[in-house]
């Protein structure tokens, strides 16, 4: 396995194919070094990185072409940290959660908690989609739109439940690299190390008007809520530009280029462009293989950002990947708890389309190889 070299011809100029962290591009890091050498080290209670801030706010609202009313909120802690933080100050009885994949059953375990109903979980195996089902009562629907450990996207539809009733959708490895109507959720939330290739720590939301209503209610009222888990607390803190704790500011500078660099590039639709082409590179030439097949059999629920490639049998999935690895091609194992022969690539929007069409070329010597 180590003797087999991949000709340079095939070789991606970049090989990092990562589902999170994801592939950073070198103009971010050169911007790091720039550009943050005069405001790494500094307050984050000062203007330099309130503006850098403000930046990341107006750049997302841009970006998302976020509709009147709809804010951008940040907070201190990842995707996990939010999911606490919507337990506390987002659901006021009962979620519907769907369960596809490993966020969408974490969310749903971060709602079991004394203060509120059990949640009324909608579960699919993995690979397959699960629907959303109106049920009196619930007031926060919640599902992901990409579930990063299985490739199933999901399409971005507002819940049919009850008057007043929140749509909130993780979006942590689908944001910045799928076009979507940000009128159809309440809350769209995500963590930075995806599509926006910068690192974790932090939680970015798009609020709609009904959530930042909610939000406030629900802190008005004798709930107990943990500061740090506060939602008000990032709503208060955000319109000032700021966090509750100090933010990791390498990860907002990098948040930032990759934001400015997609909005310039052609916004959304240009990485939601980008990122269909590269994952369609490599369903096309799964579909064609006589050795691996899409894990996702229904299309139409095939991620865009993530491809998950069942490969035959006879192939030892672990070999090639391994063998990948030798030969700088990192990061394509499969999500460890699926326990499939399977190849895992992420497709964000820093990853090059044409790297993309190299890697499957490159896969297909290292499994000729190994049929010897």
């Amino acid at each position: 396995m180590a003797d087999i070299v991949i000709p340079a011809e095939l070789l991606p100029t970049d090989g990092r194919f990562g589902c999170g962290p994801s592939k950073i591009r070198g103009a971010q890091l050169e911007s790091l070094v720039t550009r943050g050498a005069t405001i790494l080290g500094t307050s984050h209670r000062q203007k330099p990185v309130k503006d850098l801030v403000g930046s990341v706010r107006q750049g997302l609202a841009d970006l998302f072409q976020i509709p009147d009313g709809y804010e951008v909120v940040l907070g201190n802690g990842g995707s996990t940290a939010f999911w606490d933080a919507a337990a506390f100050g987002l659901v006021e009885r009962r979620a519907e959660n769907l369960s596809f994949g490993e966020f969408g059953s974490k969310f749903a375990k971060a709602v079991r908690t004394p203060w509120l109903e059990a949640p009324h979980v909608v579960e699919a195996p993995g690979g397959s989609l699960a629907a959303l089902e109106p049920i009196e009562g619930v007031d926060v629907y919640a599902y992901p739109h990409n579930e990063t450990s299985t490739g199933v996207m999901a399409p971005v539809v507002r819940a049919a439940g009850d008057d007043g009733a929140l749509t909130v959708v993780d979006a942590t490895s689908a944001a910045g690299g799928a076009a979507f109507d940000v009128s159809a959720t309440d809350v769209y939330y995500f963590a930075p190390q995806k599509n926006f290739a910068s690192d974790g720590g932090l939680w970015l939301a798009l609020f709609s008007p009904a959530a930042l209503e909610r939000v406030e209610r629900i802190a008005a009222s004798d709930r107990y809520v943990p500061e740090f888990l506060s939602l008000k607390n990032a709503v208060d803190n955000s319109r000032l530009d700021q966090t509750l704790n100090t933010p990791a500011l390498a990860t907002l500078l990098m948040l930032d280029d990759q934001v400015r660099w997609i909005n310039q590039s052609g916004g959304l639709a240009w990485a939601d462009t980008r990122t269909k082409t590269s994952s369609s590179t490599i369903y096309d030439w799964a579909e064609a293989s006589d050795y691996a097949t899409p894990f996702v059999t229904v299309p139409e629920h095939r991620s865009q950002v993530v491809a998950t490639i069942d490969l035959d049998d006879s192939i030892d999935a672990k070999a090639v990947a391994a063998t990948l690895r030798a030969n700088g091609i990192v990061d394509t194992e499969p999500y460890r708890k699926l326990g499939r022969n399977q190849l895992r690539v992420a497709t964000f929007t820093a990853i090059d389309p044409d790297d993309v069409a190299k890697l499957v070329r490159a896969i297909d010597h290292v499994v000729d190889a190994l049929r010897g």
